[in-house]
């Protein structure tokens, strides 16, 4: 299936909760409300002629601008088909509601986002730190970060 029309059928599903959709880049994608990420989410895993069954990755983002978000990619193995969605949140509060329950794979790249960039997956099952340790300060993906001089007494090189 052609991407305008996967974006297409998102957008007559779901109306306002799809922000923006575009296909003149190299990945086609659509940002998507916050909030209505796992319903979007189990509507492109579980329509007939999407079937999105695969999650192949989520990449947490800071955007330098006050803004975070998260990046998912969908693969449909069984109809050889792929999507992008976005989801943008503000850095002051940055809430994603979390898809672990609809893709397993989604526990663990849910997980590093919110270490490395602060993105908080609302209802993960799990959510804490998968890479620093849980009392590291900081993300370290953020473009505002600032590398600890020490960590328990030791020097942190950088």
């Amino acid at each position: 299936m052609e991407a305008q029309t996967i974006l297409t059928t998102l957008q007559e599903k779901f109306g306002a909760a799809v922000i923006e959709a575009k296909t003149d880049v190299l990945q086609p994608f659509a940002q998507i409300a916050p909030d209505k990420m796992p319903e979007i989410a189990a509507f492109l895993r579980d329509e007939p002629g999407l079937e999105f069954d695969y999650l192949s990755c989520i990449s947490g983002v800071d955007y330098n601008d006050g803004k975070l978000g998260a990046v998912y990619h969908l693969g449909s193995i069984v109809n050889r088909h792929t999507i992008v969605l976005k989801a943008i949140v503000p850095k002051e509060d940055p809430r994603i509601a979390s898809i672990a329950h609809l893709y397993g794979a989604a526990n663990w790249h849910e997980r590093e986002a919110f270490d490395m960039v602060g993105v908080v997956f609302e209802g993960h099952p799990d959510l804490r730190r998968i890479l620093c340790p849980d009392d590291w300060e900081g993300h370290p993906l953020r473009k505002d970060y600032k590398v600890q001089e020490f960590y328990q007494g030791i020097r942190v090189p950088y």
